[in-house]
């Protein structure tokens, strides 16, 4: 079955975006996952403008080209182990070790190729996604310091709280107290 690359896909409200786009538009799929929809037969030029045109009114678009493609893999793998979605083997890997075991290709041609085309290097977008995983446990407010940084997996508190300040200019500590103000969505990282 014909397959349809979707850029910026990145939680199940978007999943449920886009099957309400192909329902509204009578497209036959069989499934809808994170920037990827199985269709049941091949799109007329026709219904694919138009679905196209659809996905962009809110923040998507048809990925039509190979680099496009495997950055866009790349981007739904980092997402994944940043936030600590994965399997439990996979966690303990190194991030370069994870991404060519699920894209087959050598880390260094992923790296260039990401750090041309996003203007920023592997290592720092998943830096960004943990970062703003960890915000948002900061905002949830179920957790500590110690228990977030326990789940993330970061070496220590210590740690957690210099990559945090680092990265978006503010402690942990104060962060929680603004709460969600400084929160971005994961398709705007």
């Amino acid at each position: 079955m014909p397959n349809l690359l979707i850029k910026n896909m990145v939680c199940h409200r978007c999943v449920l975006a886009v099957e309400t786009i192909l329902n509204d538009l009578k497209i036959a799929y069989s499934e809808v996952s994170i920037g990827e929809v199985e269709l049941n037969k091949p799109l007329s030029k026709q219904l694919t403008d138009s679905l196209n045109n659809k996905l962009r009114s809110i923040g998507f678009e048809l990925i039509d080209n190979h680099q496009t493609a495997l950055i866009e893999r790349i981007k739904q793998l980092i997402i994944l182990k940043a936030r600590n979605e994965i399997d439990e083997k996979e966690k303990k890997w190194k991030l370069s070790k994870y991404l060519t075991h699920h894209v087959p290709n050598e880390y260094t041609y992923l790296s260039g190729l990401f750090s041309e085309i996003e203007g920023r290097t592997i290592e720092n977008y998943f830096i960004e996604q943990r970062i703003e995983k960890v915000k948002e446990l900061l905002v949830y407010d179920q957790l500590n310091l110690s228990e977030i940084a326990f789940q993330m997996d970061y070496s220590s508190v210590a740690h957690l709280s210099a990559q945090f300040k680092k990265t978006i200019g503010l402690t942990p500590t104060f962060f929680k107290s603004i709460g969600d103000k400084k929160r971005k969505s994961i398709d705007k990282i």
